[in-house]
């Protein structure tokens, strides 16, 4: 069913009593109608997390006149925020090496307008699946990496992000790990699927160290990137069960089909302004 126009507020800020009745009473005074809201109380961190959506149409003003009127009430509760358009799509640039499971599924989806979003290219570091993502109509860029390039090449995929304009970066298995400045210069916008249920087996071959390790459940993980390997923000998880019968072969095999739920589930919570990170922790109202 097709939904009208909505504004999407996402907010943390330290727990204190009145937050939202200063927020909804903000919206009310305004005749904003909440379509959807969603709040938590983090006891232990003494933080308050909140999100709500507000039928664009009911308000009298835009989003920028929204924004200046709302900074007030946001700076007296010392409040990190957000707002986002639903009729603004967001721009999703995928990253993927060899592995090709993850990237048809998100172009499978984006296709059908599951995700409704833009794709304004793909980058490789291989050129094996240029004319599949040119089919769909979208530019690939080939960007090798290799141990003597590295800076360079991470330049220039920096330098494609930002020349479309891009939201949000996805590694959809995409084998190398990115340079320092990348993650710093995009906190919160690149997203990651690893294979392996974090923090367990971080790194290359998780599937093996899985089996090498005899564990009976193996997962796939969604986090955002940061300079630490594997240890960034969590958004969301899965997991299968195994046996002492099946090998590491099998695990990869039963491992793609979680991999590439968990990336769109994960990506899609992250589009919608469903994930609020407080330090290397997320609140996820799905």
């Amino acid at each position: 069913m097709h939904r009208d126009r909505f504004y999407t507020l996402s907010a943390s800020c330290p727990d204190q009593v009145g937050i939202i009745a200063r927020v909804t009473g903000f919206i009310a005074e305004h005749k904003g109608w909440i379509l959807e809201s969603s709040f938590h109380a983090d006891d232990l961190d003494g933080r308050y997390f909140m999100r709500i959506e507000v039928k664009a149409k009911s308000l009298p003003f835009h989003l920028a006149e929204f924004r200046e009127r709302f900074r007030p009430v946001a700076e007296s509760l010392q409040m990190d925020w957000r707002i986002s358009d639903s009729a603004v799509k967001k721009r999703v640039v995928i990253l993927v090496s060899k592995q090709e499971h993850c990237l048809y599924d998100l172009l499978a989806r984006w296709q059908s307008k599951e995700l409704d979003i833009e794709i304004p290219c793909v980058i490789s570091n291989h050129d094996s699946f240029k004319g599949f993502v040119e089919w769909h109509g979208i530019p690939f860029h080939h960007v090798p990496v290799n141990p003597e390039n590295k800076l360079a090449a991470y330049a220039e995929v920096q330098r494609l992000f930002d020349e479309v304009r891009g939201d949000t970066m996805v590694l959809a298995r995409y084998m190398q790990i990115l340079s320092p400045e990348l993650c710093r210069d995009y906190p919160g916008q690149i997203i990651n699927i690893h294979h392996s249920f974090l923090p367990s087996f971080v790194g290359a071959k998780p599937y093996h160290q899985a089996y090498a390790r005899g564990v009976k459940l193996i997962g796939a993980t969604c986090h955002y990137v940061t300079k630490e390997l594997d240890q960034g923000p969590i958004i969301e998880q899965d997991v299968i069960r195994i046996d002492h019968s099946d090998s590491p072969e099998d695990m990869v095999r039963y491992g793609k089909d979680i991999e590439k739920t968990v990336l769109a589930r994960g990506l899609r919570y992250h589009l919608e302004d469903r994930v609020l990170t407080h330090g290397n922790k997320t609140v996820v109202f799905r």
